[in-house]
Protein backbone atom coordinates (compact mmCIF):
# COMPACT_ATOMS: atom_id res chain seq x y z
CA UNK A 1 0.00 0.00 0.00
CA UNK A 2 0.98 3.37 -0.65
CA UNK A 3 1.11 5.79 2.69
CA UNK A 4 1.26 9.84 2.90
CA UNK A 5 3.37 11.01 5.95
CA UNK A 6 3.01 14.14 7.21
CA UNK A 7 6.35 15.27 9.50
CA UNK A 8 4.74 17.91 12.02
CA UNK A 9 2.31 19.39 10.12
CA UNK A 10 1.42 23.08 11.67
CA UNK A 11 -1.64 24.21 10.09
CA UNK A 12 -4.99 21.94 9.84
CA UNK A 13 -6.03 23.34 7.17
CA UNK A 14 -3.41 21.83 5.00
CA UNK A 15 -3.82 18.65 6.83
CA UNK A 16 -7.55 18.95 5.28
CA UNK A 17 -6.32 19.74 1.92
CA UNK A 18 -3.85 16.40 2.09
CA UNK A 19 -6.97 14.50 3.17
CA UNK A 20 -9.21 15.55 0.27
CA UNK A 21 -6.55 15.03 -2.21
CA UNK A 22 -5.98 11.26 -0.98
CA UNK A 23 -10.02 11.08 -1.34
CA UNK A 24 -9.87 12.48 -5.09
CA UNK A 25 -7.11 9.59 -6.02
CA UNK A 26 -8.25 6.56 -3.80
CA UNK A 27 -5.62 6.83 -1.23
CA UNK A 28 -6.62 5.81 2.24
CA UNK A 29 -3.89 6.21 4.27
CA UNK A 30 -2.57 9.21 6.25
CA UNK A 31 0.15 9.05 9.15
CA UNK A 32 0.91 12.06 10.93
CA UNK A 33 4.06 12.72 12.92
CA UNK A 34 3.47 14.92 16.31
CA UNK A 35 0.86 17.08 14.15
CA UNK A 36 0.54 20.93 15.89
CA UNK A 37 -3.34 20.39 15.87
CA UNK A 38 -5.32 17.49 14.59
CA UNK A 39 -9.10 17.28 14.68
CA UNK A 40 -10.94 14.46 12.92
CA UNK A 41 -13.98 15.62 12.98
CA UNK A 42 -13.04 19.75 12.19
CA UNK A 43 -10.83 18.34 9.07
CA UNK A 44 -14.18 16.17 7.95
CA UNK A 45 -15.81 20.24 7.95
CA UNK A 46 -13.22 21.10 5.83
CA UNK A 47 -13.04 18.02 3.71
CA UNK A 48 -16.55 16.75 3.51
CA UNK A 49 -17.27 13.13 2.64
CA UNK A 50 -13.81 12.41 3.74
CA UNK A 51 -14.96 9.84 6.82
CA UNK A 52 -13.11 6.93 5.42
CA UNK A 53 -9.59 8.52 5.05
CA UNK A 54 -9.95 9.62 8.77
CA UNK A 55 -10.68 6.42 10.26
CA UNK A 56 -7.62 5.48 9.14
CA UNK A 57 -5.44 8.27 10.39
CA UNK A 58 -2.41 7.36 12.24
CA UNK A 59 -0.63 9.54 14.30
CA UNK A 60 2.75 9.25 15.64
CA UNK A 61 5.56 10.93 18.07
CA UNK A 62 8.62 10.01 16.02
CA UNK A 63 9.36 9.83 12.33
CA UNK A 64 11.09 6.85 12.94
CA UNK A 65 7.81 4.97 14.18
CA UNK A 66 5.99 6.26 11.44
CA UNK A 67 8.30 5.02 8.54
CA UNK A 68 9.40 1.81 10.53
CA UNK A 69 7.27 -0.90 8.79
CA UNK A 70 8.27 1.28 5.06
CA UNK A 71 9.75 -0.66 2.46
CA UNK A 72 10.77 2.11 0.02
CA UNK A 73 10.34 5.99 1.25
CA UNK A 74 10.52 8.63 -1.02
CA UNK A 75 10.89 12.43 0.46
CA UNK A 76 9.39 15.76 -1.25
CA UNK A 77 11.95 18.79 -1.13
CA UNK A 78 11.99 22.16 -2.54
CA UNK A 79 15.53 22.52 -1.32
CA UNK A 80 18.66 21.53 -3.27
CA UNK A 81 21.00 19.84 -0.74
CA UNK A 82 24.69 19.49 -1.14
CA UNK A 83 25.06 15.71 -0.33
CA UNK A 84 24.57 13.38 -2.87
CA UNK A 85 20.99 11.95 -2.84
CA UNK A 86 19.33 9.88 -5.13
CA UNK A 87 17.25 12.40 -6.84
CA UNK A 88 13.88 11.87 -9.19
CA UNK A 89 11.00 14.15 -10.75
CA UNK A 90 7.55 13.25 -9.88
CA UNK A 91 6.71 11.44 -12.84
CA UNK A 92 9.80 9.25 -12.63
CA UNK A 93 8.95 8.41 -8.55
CA UNK A 94 5.25 8.14 -9.43
CA UNK A 95 6.46 5.27 -11.97
CA UNK A 96 8.93 3.56 -9.32
CA UNK A 97 6.07 3.83 -6.41
CA UNK A 98 3.50 1.91 -8.60
CA UNK A 99 5.94 -0.93 -9.35
CA UNK A 100 6.82 -1.26 -5.91
CA UNK A 101 3.51 -0.97 -4.32
CA UNK A 102 2.43 -4.52 -2.81
CA UNK A 103 -1.08 -4.03 -2.15
CA UNK A 104 -1.52 -4.26 1.53
CA UNK A 105 1.60 -5.98 2.87
CA UNK A 106 4.66 -3.23 3.51
CA UNK A 107 3.95 0.04 2.64
CA UNK A 108 5.87 2.40 0.53
CA UNK A 109 5.64 5.87 2.15
CA UNK A 110 5.56 9.61 0.22
CA UNK A 111 7.22 11.89 2.88
CA UNK A 112 6.34 15.11 3.16
CA UNK A 113 7.93 18.14 5.77
CA UNK A 114 5.99 20.65 7.39
CA UNK A 115 5.41 23.97 5.84
CA UNK A 116 7.92 26.26 7.38
CA UNK A 117 10.68 24.46 7.05
CA UNK A 118 10.48 21.04 4.77
CA UNK A 119 12.41 18.28 5.69
CA UNK A 120 15.22 18.25 7.41
CA UNK A 121 18.48 16.32 6.42
CA UNK A 122 18.19 13.59 9.15
CA UNK A 123 14.57 13.28 7.80
CA UNK A 124 16.42 13.06 4.57
CA UNK A 125 18.93 10.15 5.04
CA UNK A 126 15.86 7.88 5.75
CA UNK A 127 14.37 8.48 1.95
CA UNK A 128 15.36 5.71 -0.59
CA UNK A 129 14.44 8.71 -2.89
CA UNK A 130 14.10 12.76 -2.87
CA UNK A 131 11.67 14.46 -5.36
CA UNK A 132 11.86 17.68 -6.47
CA UNK A 133 8.98 19.11 -7.71
CA UNK A 134 10.04 21.62 -11.03
CA UNK A 135 8.50 24.92 -10.02
CA UNK A 136 10.09 28.75 -10.70
CA UNK A 137 13.39 28.89 -8.59
CA UNK A 138 12.45 32.30 -7.60
CA UNK A 139 9.86 30.70 -5.79
CA UNK A 140 10.28 27.09 -5.07
CA UNK A 141 8.15 26.47 -1.91
CA UNK A 142 4.48 24.93 -2.83
CA UNK A 143 2.21 24.91 -0.18
CA UNK A 144 2.05 21.17 1.63
CA UNK A 145 -1.62 20.61 0.15
CA UNK A 146 -0.36 21.63 -3.37
CA UNK A 147 3.19 19.45 -3.54
CA UNK A 148 0.51 16.56 -2.22
CA UNK A 149 -1.96 16.80 -4.87
CA UNK A 150 0.88 17.02 -7.66
CA UNK A 151 1.87 13.63 -6.46
CA UNK A 152 -1.13 11.87 -6.13
CA UNK A 153 -2.08 13.30 -9.30
CA UNK A 154 1.35 11.46 -10.89
CA UNK A 155 0.62 8.29 -9.08
CA UNK A 156 -3.15 8.09 -10.61
CA UNK A 157 -1.88 8.72 -13.77
CA UNK A 158 1.04 5.64 -13.02
CA UNK A 159 -1.42 3.69 -11.94
CA UNK A 160 -3.36 4.23 -15.80
CA UNK A 161 -5.94 6.87 -14.86
CA UNK A 162 -5.47 8.70 -17.90
CA UNK A 163 -6.46 5.52 -20.17
CA UNK A 164 -10.01 6.02 -17.92
CA UNK A 165 -12.87 7.07 -20.57
CA UNK A 166 -15.01 10.17 -19.62
CA UNK A 167 -18.31 10.05 -18.34
CA UNK A 168 -21.04 9.11 -21.29
CA UNK A 169 -23.23 12.17 -21.84
CA UNK A 170 -26.27 11.85 -20.28
CA UNK A 171 -28.06 11.72 -23.43
CA UNK A 172 -26.80 11.05 -26.80
CA UNK A 173 -27.86 12.38 -29.93
CA UNK A 174 -27.40 11.33 -33.36
CA UNK A 175 -25.69 13.10 -36.02
CA UNK A 176 -27.72 15.89 -37.92
CA UNK A 177 -28.47 14.94 -41.10
CA UNK A 178 -27.76 17.34 -44.05
CA UNK A 179 -31.29 18.06 -44.58
CA UNK A 180 -31.97 19.47 -40.73
CA UNK A 181 -29.06 21.21 -41.71
CA UNK A 182 -30.03 23.09 -44.66
CA UNK A 183 -33.25 23.71 -42.76
CA UNK A 184 -31.01 25.35 -40.06
CA UNK A 185 -29.37 27.84 -42.56
CA UNK A 186 -32.68 29.05 -44.10
CA UNK A 187 -33.90 29.77 -40.36
CA UNK A 188 -30.50 31.39 -39.46
CA UNK A 189 -30.57 33.83 -42.75
CA UNK A 190 -34.12 34.82 -42.07
CA UNK A 191 -33.57 35.67 -38.24
CA UNK A 192 -30.69 37.39 -39.29
CA UNK A 193 -32.52 39.36 -42.31
CA UNK A 194 -35.31 40.05 -39.67
CA UNK A 195 -32.78 42.54 -37.08
CA UNK A 196 -31.36 43.63 -40.95
CA UNK A 197 -28.04 41.98 -39.84
CA UNK A 198 -27.30 41.78 -43.73
CA UNK A 199 -27.75 45.98 -43.55
CA UNK A 200 -24.33 46.44 -44.14
CA UNK A 201 -23.19 42.61 -44.56
CA UNK A 202 -22.59 40.57 -47.62
CA UNK A 203 -25.49 37.89 -47.05
CA UNK A 204 -23.52 35.00 -48.69
CA UNK A 205 -20.01 35.47 -46.78
CA UNK A 206 -21.91 35.83 -43.82
CA UNK A 207 -23.90 32.28 -44.52
CA UNK A 208 -20.88 30.56 -45.81
CA UNK A 209 -19.18 31.09 -43.07
CA UNK A 210 -22.03 30.21 -40.54
CA UNK A 211 -21.70 26.42 -43.14
CA UNK A 212 -18.13 26.53 -42.13
CA UNK A 213 -18.75 26.86 -38.32
CA UNK A 214 -21.76 24.14 -38.19
CA UNK A 215 -19.86 21.68 -40.75
CA UNK A 216 -16.24 22.47 -38.34
CA UNK A 217 -18.22 21.47 -35.40
CA UNK A 218 -20.47 19.10 -36.20
CA UNK A 219 -23.14 19.45 -34.79
CA UNK A 220 -25.65 16.96 -33.89
CA UNK A 221 -29.44 16.62 -34.16
CA UNK A 222 -30.20 17.86 -30.93
CA UNK A 223 -27.63 21.15 -31.33
CA UNK A 224 -29.38 21.73 -34.79
CA UNK A 225 -32.43 21.54 -32.87
CA UNK A 226 -31.80 24.07 -30.41
CA UNK A 227 -30.17 26.53 -33.09
CA UNK A 228 -33.41 26.46 -35.32
CA UNK A 229 -35.73 27.17 -32.04
CA UNK A 230 -33.51 30.32 -31.52
CA UNK A 231 -33.62 31.11 -34.93
CA UNK A 232 -37.07 31.26 -35.13
CA UNK A 233 -37.61 32.89 -32.21
CA UNK A 234 -35.46 35.90 -33.05
CA UNK A 235 -37.51 35.62 -36.38
CA UNK A 236 -41.31 35.93 -34.22
CA UNK A 237 -40.20 38.64 -31.71
CA UNK A 238 -39.08 40.50 -35.37
CA UNK A 239 -42.82 40.18 -36.43
CA UNK A 240 -44.51 40.69 -33.01
CA UNK A 241 -42.19 44.30 -32.80
CA UNK A 242 -43.16 45.45 -36.23
CA UNK A 243 -47.01 44.78 -36.25
CA UNK A 244 -46.90 46.95 -32.77
CA UNK A 245 -45.29 49.23 -34.43
CA UNK A 246 -42.11 49.20 -32.25
CA UNK A 247 -38.68 49.08 -33.44
CA UNK A 248 -35.22 48.15 -31.50
CA UNK A 249 -32.18 50.18 -31.67
CA UNK A 250 -29.07 49.59 -32.32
Amino acid sequence: MIVIVLHEPQDLVNIAHVVRGMKNFGLRDLRLVNPREYEAFRVEGIAHQTQDVLARVRTFATLEEALADSVHIVGCTARGRTAKRNLQRPRDAAAEIVALDAGDSHPVALLFGREDKGLSNEALDRCHRVVTIPSDPSYASLNLGHAVVIMLYELALARGAEARPFKAPRRLSEPAVAEELERLFVDVARALQAIEFFKTRNQDGVMRTMREIAHRAPLDAREVKLLRAMAIEVTKYGERLARSGLHVDR
